[in-house]
């Protein structure tokens, strides 16, 4: 009788370390997060400089949420919009240092430290997102983004914002040759500055967020940008003419100090990982809906003069930028541009 109370007892306890070890294995993070220490909790401080109605403010918002909610708040996405806590020209110098841990910068922002990457830059480079994001994924694309790692950054995935368009409050811009002597915006890209220089106007490196205090001092005469960028600062208000003219793709490269990743735990990095994944698709529909939406919205509020350039005088745009594409093949190595999808389609 004693012995078989002892057997019972056994395997009961044995039972129960079963459960317990299943449990355990079942749940990566701590269940409520209110019982987590300063230490336990990791947080990712996020700064970006666009406005929170952007797609890239958007989505944002939405990796934090599911970050959030998918961790049970063992990690925390903390997101700085409209440049509060480093402005555009701050940012990249504050991930460096490690005093954050993640931002979303225009590509041509980076070309400062991989210059190779004004690329991306190039007037009439892709027709449309696909096209870039297969770019991107390609080997040449993906040798761009190991130029990172010599600066201690880590590419996390490509959002949109879409393709530029030319505003100012002088005259139309409908001819190539209407761009001649305008004093134009541009963020820092050696190969935006050719771009402008080559036609005749004059480019202005400008931080974003002062963009619309410039206008309105009359310091700059137009900016090129996208719609949702353009309508979320306001700067359609400050313009007389726009011009849909697409000429160039603007995106952001998500960016990690790579130290400070490599200190996460392997779990934390697939979850981030793959949450970013279906947060960049996500983010990626978002922003051509919202292009569209807001260009609609310009047409509607009859506040500014549209021109769209047609198929003809698009083809004219892109032959009289054929220079820029000199000056970058005579700087970097041609391999970047032959690997464009207007070239492929020539082989």
């Amino acid at each position: 009788m004693w012995s078989r109370r002892i057997k019972i007892r056994f395997v009961s306890v044995f039972i129960i370390i079963i459960m317990l070890l299943v449990s355990c294995q079942q749940r990566d993070y701590p269940a409520d997060n209110e019982q987590l220490s300063h230490e336990e909790q990791i947080v990712i401080r996020f700064s970006h400089v666009v406005g929170e109605n952007t797609p890239k403010g958007m989505a944002a918002i939405k990796f934090a949420e599911l970050i959030k909610e998918r961790s049970n708040g063992h990690v925390e996405i903390q997101v700085f919009p409209n440049g509060v806590l480093y402005k555009d020209g701050e940012e990249l110098n504050a991930l460096l240092r490690g005093d954050i841990q993640m931002i979303a910068p225009a590509i041509s922002k980076i070309t400062t430290l991989v210059p190779e990457w004004s690329v991306m830059d190039l007037p009439y480079a892709f027709k449309n997102a696909d096209e870039v994001h297969t770019y991107v994924d390609s080997a040449v694309g993906q040798s761009l983004m190991n130029k990172l790692n010599v600066h201690n950054l880590l590419s996390v995935g490509v959002w949109d914002s879409g393709f530029k368009q030319l505003s100012n409050s002088i005259r139309p811009i409908e001819h190539i040759r209407d761009l001649e002597d305008l004093r134009m915006r541009i963020m820092p890209s050696d190969i935006l500055a050719e771009q402008f220089s080559s036609i005749g106007a004059y480019p202005k490196r400008i931080d974003f967020n002062t963009v619309f205090n410039q206008l309105q001092k009359g310091n700059v005469d137009g900016q090129e940008n996208t719609f949702t960028n353009i309508t979320s600062k306001n700067l359609h208000s400050l313009q007389d003419y726009l011009t849909v003219s697409n000429h160039g793709y603007l995106g952001y490269l998500l960016l990690m100090n790579n130290e400070f990743w490599n200190s996460l735990p392997q779990n934390v990095q697939t979850l981030l990982i793959d949450t970013l994944e279906e947060v960049q698709e996500w983010e990626w529909q978002l922003a051509e809906n919202l292009s569209s939406e807001r260009l609609q919205e310009m047409e509607a509020c009859d506040c500014i003069t549209i021109h769209y350039l047609s198929a003809q005088e698009i083809q004219q745009w892109e032959s009289a930028f054929d220079p820029v594409y000199d000056y970058y093949a005579g700087k970097y190595d041609s391999k970047y541009i032959k690997a464009l999808p207007k070239n492929q389609s020539l082989h």
